[in-house]
């Protein structure tokens, strides 16, 4: 009985040694099979599949509409030629328009500045002062307006150009494209006690309006003058709304 009990477990010990190697065997060819068909898998996805997407870095700033715009030091070319250090508080009791544009010797950015130099006059007449930055040196930016304008230079300046070589300025106006090193196409529009009323951002290949940037700053001047808000489009000299519920109703009842 005893001996037959033996046998028995010897028999169920080779059956269960068996299943085992079985197993390990079809584990083995399973995994090497997957580890194969992944290996393809990866093949397949780099030849065919598009790569991911590049994240691009971009400066969260510290510029915020209706609060103080981000005041710094920096050396600028004045419209005489001369290097100046140039602080935003500076201007304080005047409207600003700051503008970033990202490379001097560049293509849309002579366009903008020097649209933005010929209108400076246009701004002033208003009570407000244009000022460009870009992240070269100053030097840089002297070498670009002794450059004629047909050869690609700026040419004689009416506004100030900042030097913004550390680009703590770009950074802090959240402007400054991190991966390139260079300003995005911002625009900031600064009022006489020097808090931001709007911000525009382009990216590199467009150039702005200036037309609608002086638009902008009439409008902000007759909003803090007369109290009354400005619809899509307005112009000096168009009607406004008067920012109650029935006073409303004069204007929108001229429009419709």
């Amino acid at each position: 009985m005893l001996k037959m009990y033996r046998k028995r477990m010897e028999r169920a010990s080779q059956f269960i040694f068996y299943v085992q190697l079985s197993s390990c065997f079809l584990c083995t060819t399973m995994s090497g099979a997957y580890c194969t068909l992944t290996a393809y898998i990866i093949q397949f996805s780099s030849i065919y599949l598009p790569p991911p997407p590049v994240k691009l870095k971009m400066a969260a700033g510290k510029a915020r509409i209706g609060h103080l715009a981000p005041d710094f030091k920096a050396t600028a070319v004045m419209p005489d030629g001369q290097f100046k250090d140039l602080s935003i508080s500076n201007y304080r009791g005047k409207y600003v328009v700051f503008f970033f544009y990202p490379l001097d010797f560049t293509f849309v950015c002579p366009t903008e500045i020097i649209a933005f130099s010929d209108a400076a006059e246009e701004f002033r007449k208003i009570g407000c002062e244009v000022i460009g930055a870009s992240v070269d040196s100053h030097f840089c930016h002297l070498a670009w307006t002794n450059t004629p304008r047909k050869q690609g230079g700026l040419g004689p300046m009416k506004i100030p150009l900042v030097a913004d070589t550390l680009r703590s300025i770009s950074t802090d106006y959240g402007v400054l494209k991190e991966d390139e090193g260079i300003a995005y196409r911002g625009l900031f529009i600064i009022d006489a006690k020097g808090l931001l009323r709007q911000i525009t951002i382009n990216d590199l290949p467009v150039g702005r309006s200036i037309d609608e940037t002086l638009r902008l700053v009439q409008a902000f001047q007759f909003t803090d003058k007369h109290g009354e808000v400005c619809p899509a489009g307005w112009k000096p000299g168009s009607d406004t709304i008067k920012p109650d519920i029935q006073k409303s109703k004069d204007f929108f009842s001229k429009q419709h």
